[in-house]
């Protein structure tokens, strides 16, 4: 699936979901996740290769974990992301086939998310990470074959911007 995501240091969480609130949007319940990032042996920064994300997902302490299985790309002269997301059984058995695959681990983020959902492939995650300090929100949107890149990405930054926030953040977590 292609997305475009767009990521911004929040100025103030309260003011943020303040704002959201006021048109009737609001965050779902807080929960957790945790990445293990893997990269290619010979990965280098903004190269187009692909990351690996082992995620473990928490909505409930009584409620068991969920795995993914996370191939993200970004391709850096389009601004796209390719995302195919699936979900695994046998988390250390997949390991073991990234591993073999010749993939290494690089990071471990932590974080707590919340989410609302703003229309059809189109969402906003509020995330606190762990190690880094303030908060983070995140949109993304999935593009159809016709849309344009550009055009997509201006409106998620409009967005930002109609919301009171601006600082823009163009690396992943586990790069800040």
């Amino acid at each position: 699936m292609k997305k475009v995501i767009v990521k911004c240091k929040l100025s103030s969480r309260e003011a943020f979901e303040q704002k959201l609130s006021d048109i009737e949007l609001d965050f779902s319940a807080v929960h957790w996740q945790h990445d293990r990032i893997y990269v290619p042996r010979e990965y280098k920064r903004n190269s187009n290769y692909p990351r690996l994300i082992m995620r473990t997902e928490m909505h409930a302490v009584d409620k068991p974990a969920k795995y993914m299985f996370i191939l993200k790309r970004h391709i850096e002269d389009s601004g796209v992301d390719i995302v195919e997301e699936t979900v695994v059984k046998d988390y250390e058995t997949m390991v073991n086939v990234i591993l073999q695959l010749g993939f290494k681990p690089i990071a471990e983020i932590s974080r707590r998310r919340q989410y609302l959902s703003m229309g059809e492939g189109t969402n906003i995650y509020l995330d606190k990470v762990e190690k880094l300090p303030g908060y983070y929100a995140k949109i993304e949107t999935n593009l159809s074959p016709d849309d344009s890149v550009a055009e997509a990405k201006n409106d998620l930054q409009s967005t930002f911007k109609t919301l009171g926030e601006s600082s823009f953040v163009e690396s992943a977590y586990f790069e800040l």
